[in-house]
């Protein structure tokens, strides 16, 4: 399995102790703002279920990213094969940080590094990524890696009402 060191993340594949800090994040409803809502416990030891089961059957995936300082789950970045988006099939980078870790430049130093990892060891020309178009934070991340936006390729979530405040995707590309 694969793992990337930065200067102070771990992005690794997922281990039971995750489940408790990773639920705990899910939980938060300032992580779940961007994300339509906060989830329980059984739906977050669900998602990292089928999150590393693709990790598994393809050998990468939204890694846990663990501060290297003391061992934290930081929350989840990583690159994935994605098939169900409006802009797929493509690669997709993602990060989702617990709030006492964002602001402090992991999720833009781990999403770096796996943009990086995703360039050379896959064929794909580009790596999308995307994120509600009103929250800038992200894009800020997107921006800071090299990512321009895709308008073309912007979206209406499917999961979520026409009138929901995060309906809108925007979309960001790297190109190799």
């Amino acid at each position: 399995m694969i793992t990337i060191t930065t200067d102070r993340l771990v992005l690794r594949p997922w281990r039971d102790a995750d489940r408790e800090p990773f639920a705990a994040l899910n939980g938060d409803p300032r992580v779940g703002e961007w994300l339509g809502g906060a989830i329980d416990r059984a739906a977050s030891d669900a998602l990292m279920d089928r999150i590393q089961a693709q990790i598994e059957a393809d050998g990468f995936g939204l890694w846990a990213a663990e501060r290297r300082a003391d061992g934290r789950l930081a929350g989840m970045i990583g690159i994935r094969r994605q098939a169900e988006a409006p802009p797929g099939p493509c690669l997709e980078l993602g990060w989702r940080l617990a709030v006492e870790m964002q602001g402090a430049g992991l999720a833009t130093e781990g999403a770096r590094a796996a943009l990086l990892w995703g360039f050379q060891t896959q064929a794909d020309n580009q790596i999308l990524s995307w994120t509600a178009s009103t929250n800038l934070a992200s894009q800020a991340v997107m921006r800071r890696i090299g990512m321009t936006p895709d308008p073309s390729r912007d979206f209406d979530h499917p999961r979520l009402a026409k009138d929901h405040p995060l309906n809108r995707h925007v979309v960001y590309v790297a190109r190799r």
